[in-house]
């Protein structure tokens, strides 16, 4: 198919242009324990109005700015947490990643209007996208608890019918085959990353050849796109059920140029970088002092499961953020104890290969001469 510019006003409508943050609205008015018919009493507005906000048939981010705002802050106020309005602003971005998908199926988004292409995403972003893929609440959303008895069979996470999922994936492959120029390399990873989330076998085949495309060669210092472009499809594959690549890219980034790309990539994709950022250009400034680890430590440590298909990167990438932060543990008695059990079990498990032992060694070792 011709690489064209779409305008995303086709003849497909897309009925996901609202479902991720009008089910976010959903859980967090119950969570104030409030009914539709006692919000809607609350906004003075017609219920009609507030359940076409939760079905995604009136879509959140079609309401004024200031209309918007004032609904997160009344719904704060009525019980529902402080962050609310957060959760529902990268609810609506994650909104507008599946519609502009959807609606363009195997065609071409210019990057300027492209959701995948504004800005970098960060883990809360991403995982409200796949979340009616994977059916599971993203674990940043569990602060919302449901004051309200369910009444009926609803259904307890958005979702997308089948013809919605292949269109959102084909849109997917298609920029992700489309997208080599240097001003689409965002677009282009952020696409092959949720690629992985497909499950069609062709689709996995395409990310093998993508990662001997990109994974196979060797990465000069400083070229952040290729370094990567290898990340993306290794992870993707990994998700997907093949992590043989991931090792593969762990080797080529521990002890490289590579490794301090990394620790600001996950420094900035779970939030210990505040300032968003529109391009990976950031992941090559060696200057890391801007950010603690702290949390970092906290989020690595509840992902080292033998089970997980990215053990061998988050075991790859705690090691390095010790490694550059030493003392990261001291003074820190309960997480020093909290992360030796988890390295503990791990280490009793077989399933890790002799780099992964020697990195968890390493761990060990650090945890027993933190303080001393």
């Amino acid at each position: 198919m011709a690489r064209g510019l779409t305008t995303l006003t086709g003849s497909h409508s897309s009925r996901a242009v609202g479902i991720i943050s009008g089910y976010v609205l959903k859980i967090a008015r119950q969570s104030a324990a409030l009914t539709q018919e006692k919000l809607a009493e609350k906004l003075t507005v017609d219920v009609s109005t507030v359940q076409g906000w939760e079905s995604g048939r009136r879509p959140l981010s079609a309401i004024n700015a200031g209309d918007f705002l004032r609904l997160c802050g009344r719904l704060s106020r009525l019980g529902a947490p402080a962050s609310t309005g957060r959760h529902l602003r990268e609810a609506i971005e994650a909104d507008q990643v599946l519609s502009t998908g959807i609606t363009a199926g195997a065609t071409w988004v210019d990057p300027d209007s492209h959701p995948l292409a504004t800005s970098v995403h960060r883990w809360t972003t991403t995982n409200l996208i796949i979340w009616p893929i994977t059916e599971k609440m993203p674990q940043h959303l569990h602060e919302f608890r449901s004051y309200m008895p369910r009444r009926g069979p609803n259904p307890s996470q958005p979702t997308l019918d089948t013809e919605e999922r292949r269109r959102f994936f084909d849109h997917l492959l298609f920029v992700a085959e489309h997208a080599r120029r240097a001003n689409e390399a965002l677009l282009h990873r952020q696409a092959v990353y949720l690629l992985g989330f497909d499950g069609r076998s062709r689709v996995a085949d395409w990310l093998r050849a993508e990662w001997n495309r990109a994974g196979r060669r060797k990465v000069e210092p400083g070229d952040v796109t290729g370094l990567l472009e290898a990340r993306s499809s290794s992870v993707a594959l990994a998700v997907a059920g093949d992590s043989t690549h991931l090792y593969e890219f762990v080797e080529q980034v521990a002890d490289g140029p590579g490794e301090v790309a990394n620790l600001n990539y996950w420094a900035y994709w779970i939030g210990e970088l505040s300032n968003d950022q529109i391009s990976d250009a950031f992941m090559l400034d060696t200057d890391t002092r801007s950010w603690t680890g702290a949390r970092l430590l906290h989020h690595l440590m509840n992902r080292l499961q033998p089970d997980s298909p990215h053990l061998p990167l988050n075991l790859c990438t705690l090691h390095a953020l010790f490694t550059s932060r030493p003392s990261l543990l001291h003074g820190r008695p309960a997480v020093r104890a909290s992360l030796n059990d988890v390295l503990a079990r791990l280490a009793s498990t077989d399933d890790l290969g002799r780099a992964e032992r020697d990195r968890l060694t390493g761990l060990q070792y650090a945890v027993r001469t933190a303080n001393y």
